[in-house]
């Protein structure tokens, strides 16, 4: 993986190692992945608190098509440590390239915004920092301290970077004490080098399996995409090895192209197919499964933890 960064023109591409790709138009999307505009008073109004924070978000940044719903709801998530990531993952439209030093205030700035939000359930992300000596590790202890803090009824979802080569930094965010801990995995291991190079398969199984091993009693959850070329059988095998890494929950969702630059989507997948997926991961012992087209990793996140929550004193009860 090459990142190639421009000193002299301030007019930086948002994708430099895409540039000389060539151009693949976008598959026609079918009926079922059509949204609605954002345009509503709701969206505005979040919009606002996100803008007078100084905060970035993931919904904006990798081009959420759900942003119009979620926003209008004034459910927002939060992605610190900036809006530059240090990989280039193909299917990924978050600006790529050097990041800049973290936002000491960053943590405040996030909590401020959660209370006025009124939110009961935050999810915070980040960009990948393979700069940072703990790859931002302290960064996101700090963040949920802060939300702690603010908004002590708030429980909170963190979606991690993998923090790769980085000893000792998923210790310190687990100690944090998150309420779900989620990490995705994006898609099948034979489309990794393709789709995710800077990334390891088992190393981000492992990693969701070391979480339990820390703290058996936090949830853990993993994402998917589907239509980037991946077989059904090695969709199958993959909820097979999250689930023996015990992870609680699992998202998967269609692939969407964010520009011509980018992997493109090899086929879209039916929301039949979705559905059988979701029978299919809830009879290999998952808690909670949300599959469908337009399923992302914190789309109804809060009413999902609740539903995950049941799922677990429903099992314990038995």
């Amino acid at each position: 993986m090459a990142v190639i960064i421009d000193t002299i023109s301030n007019l930086r591409p948002r994708h430099p190692e895409k540039a000389h790709r060539p151009d693949v138009a976008p598959l026609p999307k079918p009926d079922w992945i059509r949204v609605r505009a954002p345009v509503s008073r709701g969206y505005a109004e979040t919009q606002k608190i996100v803008r007078d924070n100084k905060l970035v978000t993931v919904c904006e940044e990798a081009g959420c098509p759900n942003i119009g719903e979620c926003w209008d709801k004034k459910h927002a998530t939060f992605m610190i440590m900036g809006d530059t990531c240090t990989r280039a993952c193909a299917f990924c439209n978050v600006k790529t390239g050097l990041p800049g030093a973290l936002d000491v205030l960053e943590p405040e700035h996030v909590a401020e915004a959660t209370l006025k939000l009124g939110l009961n359930h935050i999810v915070v992300t980040s960009v990948d920092r393979d700069d940072l000596a703990d790859g931002g590790a302290e960064h996101f202890a700090q963040t949920i301290r802060a939300i702690r803090v603010r908004c002590p009824s708030t429980t909170i979802e963190i979606l991690t970077p993998d923090f790769l080569r980085k000893d000792g930094a998923l210790d310190v965010v687990v100690a944090a004490k998150p309420d779900v801990f989620n990490h995705n995995l994006e898609t099948v291991p034979s489309r990794y080098l393709t789709v995710r190079p800077g990334a390891r398969y088992f190393h981000s199984i492992r990693l969701l399996q070391r979480v339990k091993e820390l703290d058996p009693l936090m949830f853990t959850k993993s994402g998917i995409m589907v239509g980037l070329g991946e077989e059904r059988n090695e969709v199958l095998q993959l909820m097979d090895d999250l689930r023996s890494a015990n992870v609680d929950f699992l998202t998967i969702g269609q692939y969407l192209q964010p520009t011509r630059k980018h992997h493109p989507v090899v086929r879209f997948v039916t929301p039949e197919e979705f559905n059988a997926y979701e029978t299919i991961a809830y009879a290999k012992g998952f808690l909670m499964v949300s599959a469908s087209p337009l399923t992302r990793s914190s789309h109804h996140a809060g009413d999902d933890f609740l539903r995950l929550k049941a799922a677990r004193e429903a099992k314990l009860s038995r």
